[in-house]
């Protein structure tokens, strides 16, 4: 009986939200600079996925005024028609994500310099993805605030910066596709991309033992997204590792997305 008013409460909740971007979520695109794509994003696919419509509001070409802070409001009817999910699902993700998006870090690896004429390791860096984030108990919406330092990597764009439609992610059930559709898409243009195995653990946020272990990232972390995306989204990708001696050194995507494309989409 409680669960059923929960339910119904939820659902009269949401009947009072409106999104109020130009674009339903779906029609807009999320961009950011090929650094952040590169990144790893320590994210859950709940966490991802509101991280990404709150991006997906912003528009990439303007300039921000000094101090200027972007805030976010996404409801759970919002997130719920962008990723195809029933409405209780969304609030309890929305619930759920919030409470740990603000401790959640992007790293990036920068290259380092030498040191008596010795290549040194590429330094760390990890930065916030939000400031601060509300979420009002039922009422269905959170409102996150960006980390200012985050902001050159999501708004005034010129170059150099991976673009994608919501759309293409809405019925991705995976962490992983989703990292390898940003990773590819960052070379849309040409059709194939290719990354140093450790950079592409890194972007994956591959466990140590994943990373240590190219057997593991193969079935655990390019197959399943491959499939996941020719499933869903009808992108075609071969793949190869390109070796030095026996060590796996790097790996080479060539893809193409069917022009049937929109028929793939909510396919499960």
């Amino acid at each position: 009986m409680g669960d059923m008013a929960n339910k119904k409460a939820v659902s009269n909740k949401a009947d009072q939200y409106e999104v109020t971007a130009d674009r339903l979520p779906g029609d807009r695109w999320v961009n950011m600079s090929n650094a952040l794509t590169r990144a790893g994003h320590g994210l859950t696919l709940a966490e991802k996925r509101i991280v990404a419509i709150a991006a997906s509001t912003l528009d990439s070409r303007r300039s921000l005024q000094q101090g200027e802070v972007p805030r976010t409001r996404i409801t759970a009817i919002e997130y719920a028609e962008t990723f195809q999910v029933d409405l209780n699902t969304a609030y309890e993700q929305l619930q759920g994500a919030a409470k740990q998006l603000y401790g959640r870090s992007i790293t990036f690896y920068e290259q380092a310099y030498k040191r008596d004429g010795r290549p040194l390791e590429p330094t760390k860096r990890q930065m916030r993805w939000v400031g601060e984030a509300k979420y009002q108990a039922g009422e269905g919406w959170v409102e996150l605030a960006w980390w200012p330092d985050l902001l050159r990597h999501l708004i005034g764009l010129k170059s150099y910066f991976t673009s994608y439609q919501l759309k293409q992610t809405s019925a991705l059930r995976s962490m992983y596709s989703w990292r390898l559709l940003e990773l590819l898409l960052r070379f849309k243009e040409s059709g194939w991309a290719e990354y140093t195995i450790e950079d592409f653990a890194v972007a994956m946020d591959a466990t140590p033992k994943q990373a240590a272990d190219f057997a593991k990232i193969r079935t655990k972390i390019i197959e399943p997204a491959i499939k996941e995306l020719f499933d869903k989204n009808g992108f075609v990708i071969q793949w190869k590792p390109i070796k030095a001696g026996r060590k796996v050194k790097s790996l080479r995507f060539d893809f193409v997305q069917s022009p049937q494309a929109d028929m793939f989409r909510g396919v499960e």
